[in-house]
């Protein structure tokens, strides 16, 4: 697979949001806004999701070679292109393009739709949408790149909060599993997910218990464990400890102490906080700190 889109763009992006935002903002997604000559793309399969946003006020041709299908189309102002991981594609553009792409990377986004919206993911996730125009989720990507080009000292806070929003619309939109689909099941449902989902964000911070999750589903602590890994891909103390060293990497990018951090995120002191901080991201807090 290639690194990225981006690597083997024809051209350098006028606007590069990991010039500008900091490493918190582009975990979630990165944007890059290119104007580049006719020119084309050799196929590749990425490991990141791409979405490109036209910007250009004139329809011109453009064709794409996506798996083994060859789509020779007109590309529309606001129109929207995916290309999802995994997928194998190429490009031809006949005129000047002016174009948003943003990059996702799966596990990212899949963890934020999980940590932070309550919801899983569809697992082939953008596959199933690869051209549409959507008014709303355009304009979402617009602010984005306004937000980059705005050059004001607040620009980085709005770009990550704008990234969010712009996540949240196309994951309920496009990213949702069906419920046919879903892997859940009547002994463990979204509700009995979401449910578990809330009280560790209101007490991760304290000792929680598996018989504390196992109560929000109203199940047996041998059941939900095993419906709990299966439905969601980890075990109920891998999936606090994820959760809580997302919420630690929030407060490392403020002046919050070690020891308080670890803490209030409900570490048994400064020393395990930094153990499991490590296995987890493979550098200690401190290093990680530092590099932000």
């Amino acid at each position: 697979m290639a690194d990225t889109y981006q690597s083997i763009y024809p051209s350098e992006p006028l606007l590069r949001s990991g010039d500008i935002v900091r490493p918190t903002a582009t975990e979630l997604l990165s944007l890059e806004y290119f104007e580049a000559e006719p020119d084309t793309m050799p196929t590749q399969i990425y490991e990141q999701h791409h979405i490109l946003i036209n910007l250009k006020d004139e329809p011109h041709r453009v064709e794409n070679w996506r798996d083994d299908q060859h789509r020779d189309f007109i590309y529309r102002k606001n129109e929207i292109v995916v290309t999802p991981a995994g997928v194998e594609s190429g490009w031809r553009w006949y005129a000047k393009s002016k174009v948003i792409v943003i990059t996702l990377k799966p596990d990212k986004m899949e963890q934020f739709a999980q940590n932070e919206l309550g919801v899983l993911l569809n697992p082939t996730q953008l596959s199933s949408i690869p051209q549409f125009i959507d008014e709303d989720l355009t304009e979402a990507g617009v602010l984005l790149l306004n937000a980059l080009q705005s050059e004001g000292i607040g620009s980085a806070v709005m770009f990550e909060s704008l990234a969010r929003v712009f996540l949240v619309k196309l994951i309920q939109k496009y990213g949702l599993e069906r419920d046919e689909e879903y892997a859940f099941t009547q002994s463990f449902t979204a509700q009995h997910y979401k449910r578990v989902l809330d009280y560790i964000a209101d007490n991760f911070g304290q000792t929680i218990m598996l018989e504390d999750l196992a109560g929000q589903a109203s199940l047996s602590t041998y059941h939900f464990s095993r419906l709990f890994k299966q439905t969601i891909g980890q075990s109920p103390h891998q999936f606090v400890m994820t959760y809580r060293i997302e919420q630690a990497k929030k407060m490392l990018a403020t002046p919050t102490s070690m020891i308080d951090i670890a803490l209030r995120c409900g570490f048994a002191d400064q020393a395990h906080f930094s153990r499991v901080f490590k296995k987890f991201e493979g550098q200690t807090p401190k290093a990680w700190r530092k590099a932000q």
